[in-house]
């Protein structure tokens, strides 16, 4: 979730996604795509881009319930929220939720999907401490940071090259889109695309369910896309940081 404020308010230029063929969301957990960038996502295929989704974790520490069974409910309604905005393409990691730790490990997993999946564009969280809504999750910080790091693992021939025996090659990103810092781009998203993306987050049914003090996603999530589309000039848009 990567929104300008009054503070910030930045002058944001459309994102040209018009060369876009295939798009990676790398996230720490399930549900985490769905607090903005699902909203793109559904622009993206509804143009028949190909998107894929790389969870880290299952995020199964995040529910009052055991883990083993954290682990189930959150896949499934991670299906279900892929399902909504057009995401075919899951991956989930067996990362220890709450516990990930930036690394050479991580680098390589997620190195690993990029050079599989072979994206033109990774989306992923800028890795900072300070984001819009307070202090980040340590997990979002270690994943976004690996991440950035992964992409360029990934082209490099010297580094995993044990994951080529596995019928991998390297592979070279073109743009990087990072959330939870200032952005410079937007994508306009329309109403259609709003109202997916409250719906890929309300899939999280459960997960919300075990948190009482979240907010209704039809509550913020238009107006948080609104926001956005003020700075930008449009109706709704959600915005990056493009590299």
């Amino acid at each position: 979730m990567s929104q300008p404020t009054e503070h910030t308010a930045p002058a944001l230029a459309r994102l040209d996604d018009s060369a876009f063929t295939r798009v990676l969301v790398v996230v720490a957990h399930p549900d985490d795509a769905e607090y903005g960038t699902s909203a793109a996502v559904a622009m993206w295929t509804e143009r028949n881009i190909e998107v894929g989704y790389l969870l880290v974790t299952a995020g199964e520490a995040g529910m009052q319930r055991p883990p083993f069974e954290a682990r189930k409910v959150r896949a499934a309604e991670q299906r279900q929220a892929c399902d909504i905005v057009g995401v075919k393409h899951l991956t989930i990691l067996d990362f220890p939720d709450g516990l990930v730790e930036y690394g050479v490990e991580l680098r390589k997993a997620i190195a690993r999907e990029i050079r599989a999946f072979q994206p033109d564009v990774v989306v992923s969280s800028a890795g900072e401490l300070q984001v819009a809504w307070g202090l980040d999750h340590a997990d979002h910080r270690a994943v976004g940071l690996a991440t950035i790091d992964a992409v360029r693992d990934a082209g490099n021939q010297w580094l995993f090259t044990e994951q080529f025996h596995e019928g991998l090659t390297t592979w070279q990103t073109q743009t990087m889109l990072l959330t939870g810092t200032a952005p410079t781009h937007f994508v306009e998203v329309s109403q259609t695309g709003v109202d997916n993306a409250v719906a890929s987050l309300a899939a999280h049914k459960e997960y919300l369910t075990d948190i009482p003090e979240h907010p209704v996603p039809a509550d913020f999530v238009p107006q948080m896309l609104a926001e956005t589309g003020r700075w930008a000039g449009v109706d709704y848009a959600m915005a990056f940081a493009a590299y």
